[in-house]
């Protein structure tokens, strides 16, 4: 994998990886504030690895789901810099008449198996995941992979 960034104006790059592209800006006053930050795109990458794999995991098992949102959010450090995570709270919110216990294992799988944004990122801060279905929390956990 290769990402090429190019600057644009002020604070704002155009960042090109397999013919896709984005952008990336910072907040005022150093940036416009056009774009999602290089960290926000890290907390987006986050939930959309785990998303991907819950979805394909809800399919091969054939779940009748309506919806899927994942909402990451992201704790950081104050004060100095660099301003880092300190953890991450997921929280998968699906809907549908799907099996609570194939979206709990899909969960669960994502989390200790398969999501390697998530492998990466709680060697350095840790992440917690919780399991919502048609508004009521099923189950909560916190991500780990083997080395």
């Amino acid at each position: 994998m290769k990402s090429v960034l190019t600057w644009k104006e002020s604070m704002k790059f155009s960042a090109t990886c397999d013919n896709n592209t984005v952008d990336m800006d910072a907040k005022s006053p150093i940036g416009q504030g056009s774009a999602m930050t290089p960290k926000e795109l890290v907390a987006t990458g986050l939930g959309g690895c785990t998303a991907m794999d819950v979805i394909a995991l809800l399919k091969k098992h054939k779940q009748p789901f309506e919806g899927l949102q994942v909402d990451v959010d992201i704790e950081t450090s104050k004060g100095s810099h660099p301003m880092v995570f300190l953890k991450a709270d997921i929280y998968f919110r699906a809907t549908g008449a799907i099996d609570k216990n194939v979206l709990i294992e899909a969960v669960k799988l994502s989390q200790t198996k398969f999501c390697g944004v998530s492998a990466m990122l709680v060697k350095a801060f840790p992440i917690n995941y919780f399991v919502i279905l048609n508004n009521e929390q099923v189950d909560s956990g916190q991500a780990h992979f083997e080395s």
